[in-house]
Formats: structure tokens, C-alpha cells, sequence
């Protein structure tokens, strides 16, 4: 897999602007224990500040879009929240309206799991407008099967959700054809960005969506510290190097 670099991305833009769609935890911040201290960076701010008085920036995200714009802190980019159920910018805003109605089902699956997933130690329930992240990052590998077979069952249970999978979290979410990839191009249509590249980079899974939604219209980067299938073209190692890239930018 090719490095990224400023000079790649330049050449396969040639003559055109940059939209750059950017994921939080494990991209802008590394990976922690737990998701409540993924604080981002003075330095990794500071470019992101930069980058985005040249270019459309957003930020695409599992995260409530209150959290990860809390987090990031900067007014002039656009945020796409519980992996693109919410979105808000300076241009353009959007709540998924069939995942708002799944709510309910949503509150009383994540009671069913807090209950079952009880004694099982280093399991974190987040809970979220959209969708319930179940870490496990801290639970005894041996518990890991228990941990999902608790989110399996209040599955089961509330069939207008699903269950998605991240490093060390599964999620449920409203079932419903949405995801990071349809964030992204809906982001690209409302603030007519047709006519940029657009490049998404991302570390987890769900961010497989985005990379493939752009495969014939931009350039995805994965970062990962290990070779692993993606449908990006391009790869960073940890959000150091992400960093590095931005500020090449």
C-alpha cells in the first residue's frame, strides 16, 4: 500500500480544490482506554485551523456531534456525528429522521445490555443521541464473547437496530441505509463540492463505508499501524503522521 503524502494527493487533484473529510478517535487523536480521554491536541488543532481557511474541512465521526465538536472547537468546519445521523456546519445541517424515531428502541436496548453485561468488568456503555457504543477494551478477553453475545441479544430483541463493529466496540444503531460513505456524499452535494477531490481519512471499520463511497470520485487513506484489507489507496501510520500530512497541505 502507498504512502500518502502532500505531493500524491496534489498530483491526483491536479488543478482542483481539496474537501477533506477527516474521522476523530484513532485519525485526529490515538486510540485510548477510554473514549473520554481522546482529547485532541493543541498542535493537531492548531493545523486543522489552517488547513480548513484553505479548504473544506469536515469531521466524520462516531461521535455525538455535540462531543466531537466540543472536542475539536473550531467554528468554520462542518461536523458529522453518530457516524453521519446528525451533520452541522456553516453550510449545511441534517438529522437523520428515521434513526430519530429509533430512539426509543434504542434507550431500552441499551438497558437490556447495561443489565447483561453487568458483571462483566472494563465493559463501558456510551451512550449516545443515535447509537450505543459497548467498549470492551478493558474486559478479559475471555468476557469478549459474552460482551457481544449481550449486544446480539437485545438485537434480537429491537429489530429497527443493528449492530456495527469498531476496534474493541460494538455499536447499535437505527437499521437504516445510512453510514460515514452516505454522510460524505451528502455532505459533497449540499455544499456543491462535485468539482473538489475529496479525501477521507480514517482508522476503524466504519470508515470502510467512506473509503468506498469515494473510490471513484477521490482518494481514501487509511491509517493503520499494520497492513490490514481496506478499500482506501493510500495509508498513514497513527494520527502523527495525519498530522504531518495536514500540515504538508
Amino acid at each position: 500500500m502507498t504512502r500518502a503524502t502532500p505531493e500524491a494527493i496534489r498530483t491526483a487533484a491536479g488543478s482542483r480544490s481539496l474537501a477533506l473529510f477527516l474521522d476523530y478517535d484513532g485519525t485526529l487523536t490515538p486510540i485510548v482506554e477510554r473514549p473520554e480521554d481522546a482529547v485532541l491536541a493543541e498542535p493537531m488543532r492548531d493545523v486543522l485551523r489552517r488547513v480548513a481557511a484553505r479548504y473544506t474541512v469536515a469531521v466524520v465521526s462516531g461521535r455525538d456531534l455535540e462531543d466531537v465538536r466540543a472536542r475539536v472547537g473550531l467554528e468554520n468546519i462542518h461536523y458529522a456525528g453518530c457516524h453521519g445521523f446528525e451533520i452541522a456546519g456553516p453550510r449545511g445541517n441534517r438529522v437523520h429522521e428515521a434513526a430519530a424515531a429509533a430512539a426509543p428502541q434504542l434507550g431500552a436496548a441499551a438497558d437490556m445490555v447495561a443489565h447483561d453485561t453487568r458483571g462483566i468488568p472494563g465493559v463501558q456503555l456510551e451512550r449516545k443521541r443515535f447509537t450505543l457504543a459497548v467498549h470492551y477494551r478493558r474486559a478479559p478477553e475471555a468476557r469478549v464473547r459474552d460482551v457481544h453475545e449481550a449486544v446480539l441479544r437485545a438485537q434480537a430483541r429491537h429489530p429497527a437496530l443493528r449492530v456495527t463493529e469498531g476496534k474493541k466496540v460494538y455499536e447499535l444503531q437505527p437499521d437504516v441505509d445510512w453510514d460515514k460513505g452516505r454522510a460524505v456524499l451528502w455532505l459533497i452535494e449540499t455544499l456543491k463540492l462535485e468539482d473538489a477531490m475529496s479525501v477521507y481519512i480514517g482508522d476503524d471499520v466504519t470508515d470502510e463505508d467512506a473509503f468506498r463511497a469515494l473510490a471513484h470520485r477521490g482518494l481514501g487513506i487509511a491509517v493503520q499501524d499494520a497492513p490490514r484489507p481496506t478499500a482506501a489507496t493510500l495509508t498513514l501510520r497513527d494520527p502523527e503522521e495525519v498530522r504531518a500530512l495536514l500540515a504538508g497541505l
